[in-house]
């Protein structure tokens, strides 16, 4: 088993509900990005970079591919974490596995996994993954 990289708390929204007042499946993956961005923002410094910027865009992670097993249901007021662990690298990929937790209970709601591609969104092609970046995406991220 692999370390976990971080642990992204967050609360569910009345938003997140559908109508049988359960989270509804699609924000799952909203909560996985969460936990990508906040663990990013700290190992690789992200910053707004792009057309709205005035500057080129350069390269960051495309989601490639995404996998969500849901084990049971998380509702409005629950407190989830989402514990976030690389799982390996490709030429131009990542996975990432996730557990998300209910915090009151313990209780596993879903699991997951993601496939990342670095990308350079000028040239409009995957590029490789180099040690240097490697050695950056597996440090955890300290938690509070």
């Amino acid at each position: 088993m692999t370390p976990t990289l971080t642990r992204h708390r967050l609360d569910v929204r009345f938003s997140d509900c559908d109508l049988l007042g359960h989270v509804n499946n699609s924000c799952y993956l909203t909560y996985l990005e969460e936990a990508r961005i906040e663990l990013w923002r700290w190992q690789l410094g992200f910053l707004a970079t792009g057309p709205a910027s005035g500057t080129p865009r350069g390269c960051g992670f495309i989601l490639a591919r995404a996998e969500v097993d849901f084990r049971a249901q998380a509702r409005y007021g629950d407190t989830l974490e989402v514990r976030m662990r690389l799982a390996g690298f490709g030429r131009s990929s990542m996975i990432y596995e996730y557990d998300v937790i209910r915090a009151a209970d313990s209780v596993t709601v879903a699991t997951a996994k993601t496939v990342q591609v670095w990308f350079d969104y000028d040239a409009n092609q995957s590029v490789a993954i180099d040690e240097a970046l490697k050695l950056k995406l597996v440090a955890p991220m300290p938690q509070q």
